[in-house]
């Protein structure tokens, strides 16, 4: 259902006076599920999870036509967790990454504590790099989605919080739409989980240029400023894709380039893909490409666990950091490509949804993955869908993924190499 009210009235609470109303649009999705997977280690098995199809949300989207092709416009959209009532998301597997801490051994003289104060350090420093929070880390009101811009006869200009060009392209290729176990993002990306993300979905203090014409063909530029970015930690970003829907085709190309915290060439990914409809089918096909030579969170690390090592004092600590340092330059390296072919077959009310995703890993470690999805989504009404999901993730070496859902990363599974495997049945209500 959508409602429409008076930005006054929710102006009306704010201490600024009203200077004009727009139509407001009230929106959302309330997503949630079972979800049964098989990740090894002392994972729990069964869970229940909000936003396996789609993250559960509440927006508002204000407009006021101003004639002669302008537009004021407004989104703010937050994050709602139907399990908790929070904002908040971790990983779906509690199992812990060992990825990134890969040959990592401090060596602590034994009058400052020897192998056992050795070992408390590196599980100090596991435990660092998978926090229990990582989605939302700054707890935001509308962490999806905060936006202002003004639409005009040759484009539109929006500023604030949006999501990526490259990521548009990315996720309107991907079979189960950025959603499910089998969503094309469950192994795109480093062996590090969501620290080692594939592709920057939203980006922070932005500004981005939209345009659109008549004979189906879309375009938008976006630059990122001063802590911009995938974790809004990027010195700059900036990003571009050019979408052509027509014709029964929907396809795109998108880039995006991201730096470190002093300007070093960081997160880079490019995505071409899309579909193709005829008659009951709708055919996928995408490729993506990731790099990242200086993930911002190798500095992120450093400063935050500065004081841990500054403990050991002048002689010792700056060694410990520096081991650190030079394991994280590793094993944060992101250089993989990733393909997806898939399909959705029309059924009455329903469609059947089938994937395949590979990830190759170029990295040292050659922590390939291959993913296996299908599911069925059947319409209840216009706004409300049952779903289900089968999924089953080949890790190769190093590779942890294992199967997530649209509000959180799947995590890591018991043990490098190890499968993941589940099945996920779920109602999405859209209002």
């Amino acid at each position: 259902m959508k409602i429409k009210v008076l930005a006054g009235l929710i102006a009306a609470g704010c201490a600024g006076p009203v200077l004009a109303q727009s139509s407001v649009i009230v929106y959302g999705i309330a997503d949630a599920g079972v979800m049964y997977a098989n990740n090894g280690g002392n994972d729990s098995r069964t869970k229940i999870v909000s936003g396996i199809a789609d993250g559960s949300r509440l927006g508002f989207k204000g407009t006021e036509d101003m004639g002669n092709g302008y537009k004021a416009v407004f989104n703010l959209e937050a994050r709602v967790q139907l399990d908790t009532g929070g904002q908040q998301a971790g990983n779906l597997s509690s199992n812990q990454g060992y990825a990134l801490t890969k040959g990592l051994a401090f060596t602590v003289p034994a009058a400052a504590g020897g192998a056992v104060t050795a070992a408390k350090l590196l599980a100090g420093v596991q435990s660092a790099l998978q926090p229990a929070i990582n989605v939302n880390i700054n707890n935001a009101l509308f962490d999806r989605t905060s936006m202002a811009g003004l639409v005009t006869p040759v484009g539109a200009v929006l500023l604030g919080r949006m999501y990526t060009p490259d990521y548009e392209v990315f996720n309107n290729a991907d079979v189960f739409e950025s959603g499910t176990a089998a969503g094309w993002g469950g192994i795109v990306g480093g062996t590090g989980g969501l620290l080692t993300a594939g592709v920057a979905i939203r980006s922070d203090k932005s500004i981005q240029y939209r345009m659109e014409l008549p004979n189906g063909v879309a375009a938008a530029l976006m630059y990122g400023t001063e802590h911009s970015g995938y974790i809004g930690m990027d010195k700059r970003s900036w990003g571009a894709n050019l979408r052509y829907k027509a014709n029964g085709w929907d396809v795109g190309l998108g880039h995006n380039y991201g730096t470190d915290q002093v300007g070093a060439r960081g997160l880079v990914t490019t995505t071409v893909g899309g579909s193709y409809s005829i008659d009951q089918w709708k055919l996928f096909a995408g490729y993506h490409k990731q790099n990242n030579d200086n993930s911002v969170i190798i500095r992120y690390a450093h400063d935050a666990l500065a004081p841990t090592f500054a403990a050991f004092g002048p002689a010792l600590g700056p060694v410990l950091a520096g081991q650190l340092d030079s394991t994280l330059q590793r094993t944060f390296l992101l250089d993989a490509v990733s393909y997806q072919l898939g399909f959705h077959y029309r059924v009455g009310q329903g469609r059947i949804m089938a994937s395949v995703v590979r990830q190759n890993d170029k990295t040292a470690s050659n922590s390939d993955a291959t993913q296996y999805g299908i599911g069925y989504d059947y319409n209840l009404s216009k706004r409300t869908d049952l779903y289900s999901v089968v999924a089953y993730i080949k890790n190769q070496n190093d590779g942890q993924y294992a199967i997530g859902a649209a509000s959180a990363s799947g995590g890591f599974t018991g043990h490098p190499g190890e499968s993941s495997k589940g099945i996920q049945l779920g109602m999405r209500h859209r209002f």
